[in-house]
């Protein structure tokens, strides 16, 4: 850490601030320069409450050398971590392709699409059960009937599901039926909900928020991590723009600049992304490219009937064809679904 002083800091605040340090069990190291002083902390950074030093007379700015997200951090864990979900591998050159409808809506239409989904690739079903929607009055999902079909029809292709949890009060009966929990785009602060799923032993889908930065992102992926569960995977699903041409704006040097800061492996969900099915294959692509140890694409077999998000859905036929040319840009990178 790195405390820049004030040009008219006296001797007597620096001395108060140097034995503020050294009572912290850390060494500062005092830089007097021609037009600025500063004073290097050595030591534990975890120790420092950094607003607390900015109150402290004659400190200018208080410089972060590490970041606030320990445990996600590359300096924490250099190795990129692998997920396991069921027998799938996500991470360190495993790929995942999660796949299945928005909503599950019955058991024949969620048995029908998991069918192709899983003849055309998909390794991880998702389907949701409980559904945040923007309108009240919209399908808010099936609930725990919802959660008891998704995980009959997984168990009869034999792939793990994925399914989202929106309420601190459902992280266990989810855990009972699901093999990985989804905390969505809307519920990415919520760190009630962010704590109880780090105490639970199953893998944690994170979707970024959609005004949340990429430090916003990797700080709730520490409360999970904190809480206990290390088994933390990130997605990149649209950010809100001023530009109505898709859905959300696909952050896709997002991917590649979160490989340069964390361990966690990250996904990319063009589907909510875009919303739109006639360039959701080509982002998917450019995903992969930048860097992402999956993807997510929402599959309808009757998008026009979808109970929610028909129009970003693709059909079976384009899903098999999309995962075919993910497969062979898989391999240029070394890289296997």
């Amino acid at each position: 850490m790195i405390i820049i002083l004030s040009s008219d800091t006296s001797d007597e605040q620096i001395g108060k601030l140097t034995q503020h340090i050294e009572s912290l069990g850390l060494t500062p190291h005092l830089s007097i320069g021609t037009f600025r002083t500063i004073i290097g902390v050595i030591g534990d950074e975890a120790k420092i409450d950094a607003e607390q030093l900015k109150a402290f007379p004659g400190v200018s700015s208080v410089v972060p050398v590490l970041p606030p997200y320990k445990l996600a951090s590359l300096d924490a864990h250099p190795q990129p971590s692998v997920v396991k979900v069921g027998d799938v591998k996500i991470g360190g050159g495993h790929l995942c392709m999660i796949s299945g409808p928005c909503s599950i809506e019955s058991p024949e239409g969620l048995d029908a699409i998991a069918s192709a989904v899983v003849a055309g690739g998909a390794n991880i079903l998702r389907g949701g059960a409980y559904k945040p929607r923007t309108s009240p009055y919209a399908f808010q999902g099936m609930g725990v009937e919802g959660l008891k079909i998704l995980r009959e029809v997984g168990d009869r292709y034999d792939v793990p599901v994925v399914t989202e949890i929106t309420d601190p009060r459902n992280v266990e009966v989810v855990c009972e039926y699901a093999d990985m929990l989804q905390v969505g785009a809307r519920n990415m602060q919520n760190f009630v909900l962010l704590t109880e799923v780090g105490k639970c032993d199953k893998p944690v889908l994170l979707k970024r928020g959609m005004s949340a930065t990429i430090t916003d992102l990797l700080m709730s992926a520490e409360y999970v991590l904190a809480a206990g569960n290390q088994n933390v995977v990130l997605c990149e699903r649209g950010i809100k723009s001023f530009d109505s041409a898709t859905r959300n704006l696909y952050d896709v040097a997002a991917v590649a600049a979160i490989k340069t800061l964390t361990h966690l492996p990250i996904i990319v969900d063009p589907s909510h992304a875009t919303g739109r099915p006639d360039i959701i294959p080509a982002c998917a692509y450019a995903g992969l490219a930048a860097g992402a140890d999956g993807v997510h694409i929402e599959v309808h077999d009757h998008p026009e009937q979808a109970f929610s998000d028909g129009p970003q859905a693709l059909s079976p036929q384009e899903f098999a064809a999309t995962f075919a040319k993910l497969e062979e840009l898989a391999r240029v990178f070394n890289a296997t679904f």
